[in-house]
């Protein structure tokens, strides 16, 4: 991973995002949906909690990291957070398909970050093509608060300790 070139106080910068906002129609796995995308400017005046993961369906992003956040939606949402969003390298197809099998509907944004291009430019990103992956956005977290950055730490090992659920909590 390269270094982080982001810290608590920067504001965050411009990013933009391919999203399948959630509707009824794709409850059913019938319909696919059509991406939007998301920048980080409709952040302003918002409380943002994103946590980042290398790839949707994989063991730790999938069992361990993402449905804590879902659990604790109730609590966030009472620590006044106005957007929970989830992002990693997949395509927004992967991203929306994900997060109706994890049943996040409206509750947490999927966004999709290609290549994890916005992730790297802020030192946020892992190159896993040893393994067959390519470059993927690393597992992290962070606090936005009006597109001030309140909270930043990224994964030190394999496990989900400072980008996850309870962590942010937290420091909310």
């Amino acid at each position: 991973m390269a270094s982080l070139k982001i810290s608590v106080g920067d504001t965050i910068p411009k990013g933009d995002f391919g999203t399948i906002p959630f509707t009824e129609e794709l409850a059913d796995q019938s319909a696919c949906g059509i991406p939007t995308t998301l920048s980080t400017d409709s952040w302003k005046g918002k409380k943002v909690v994103l946590f980042s993961v290398p790839g949707a369906f994989t063991p730790t992003c999938h069992v361990n990291h993402l449905p804590p956040y879902l659990a604790k939606y109730n609590e966030f949402k009472a620590k006044n957070v106005d957007v929970i969003a989830v992002i990693a390298a997949n395509d927004p197809f992967v991203m929306s398909g994900w997060g109706r099998v994890e049943g996040l509907t409206d509750k947490i944004i999927t966004l999709s970050d290609p290549n994890a291009a916005w992730s790297g430019s802020l030192g946020l990103s892992i190159d896993l093509s040893g393994r067959g992956f390519g470059v993927r956005t690393a597992r992290y977290a962070m606090i936005i608060d009006d597109l001030v950055i309140k909270y930043v730490e990224v994964e030190p090992g394999l496990g989900v300790t400072v980008s996850g659920a309870d962590a942010v909590l937290a420091k909310l």
